[in-house]
């Protein structure tokens, strides 16, 4: 299946590795160009290297104002144009509701929230129709999880958010589409498997309440959302798209 992805250009954040990794590489694979992003400047050259001829690197942090508009106008010069962006920032720090501090919150609110936020509102700024704005949420949008407070209290928001964009963009021909992973594995989720003090019984655990009882590959999910950001998906916006194995009971 040919997904139009050539020569279409991306900015995907987080992408030094795990899932925004996945993405950028699923994209430039099937022909797009890309700019990718991560608060380290040697692991952003060393992953752009990585890609090949089909990306750049730029470091840049979710959660400083000026990112958004930077990269923006990076997309702009090297490639002369935009045609969607791919949300994605590493998960704020565990814990339960005693165990999290003001500053933890203040912190993603303003990485996770806030600079998504600015980022949508850039790309919004200066995509055209058909244009794509993607957020990379998680499965506690629809069910929070345990020991993981800070970021039920924000991925709900900001699937909110991503919604209310959706209506707002779509007359212009922009579509928005959240990506909802659960246990796919990658650093992240082997590190908060890490936190029971048994990291193999934890995963055997969550593989057992998985339909497919497995977890996913960042390559699936790879997959899946460059399929959603895509011209092959071009009648798909506002919508919630879990990438769990089937771990998402409801409809």
């Amino acid at each position: 299946m040919d997904l139009g992805l050539k020569d279409r250009v991306y900015i995907v954040t987080g992408a030094t590795r795990g899932l925004g990794n996945a993405t950028a590489r699923a994209l430039a694979d099937d022909g797009a160009r890309v700019i990718i992003t991560g608060r380290d400047e040697k692991r952003v050259e060393a992953a752009a290297a990585e890609l090949g001829a089909a990306a750049a690197g730029l470091a840049a942090d979710n959660a400083d104002p000026a990112s958004a508009q930077r990269l923006v106008e990076a997309a702009h010069e090297r490639f002369g144009r935009l045609d969607g962006i791919l949300i994605s920032v590493g998960g704020p720090a565990p814990g339960f509701l005693a165990d999290n501090t003001d500053e933890q919150w203040q912190s993603a609110f303003e990485s996770v929230f806030l600079g998504a936020v600015r980022l949508a509102r850039a790309a919004a700024d200066v995509l055209g129709e058909g244009g794509v704005i993607g957020f990379v949420l998680s499965g506690s949008v629809h069910e929070p999880i345990a020991g993981l407070t800070i970021s039920n209290g924000l991925r709900p928001g900001l699937a909110g958010f991503a919604k209310s964009l959706a209506d707002e963009l779509g007359p212009r021909g922009i579509r928005v589409v959240g990506v909802l992973p659960a246990r796919i594995d990658t650093d992240r989720v082997r590190e908060l498997d890490a936190l029971s003090g048994d990291a193999e019984a934890s995963r055997a655990a969550n593989e057992a309440r998985i339909p497919l009882r497995r977890y996913g590959t960042p390559e699936e999910f790879g997959r899946t959302a460059a399929f959603l950001l895509s011209p092959a998906a071009s009648y798909l916006t506002g919508i919630m798209v879990p990438v769990d194995g089937g771990s998402r009971h409801g409809f």
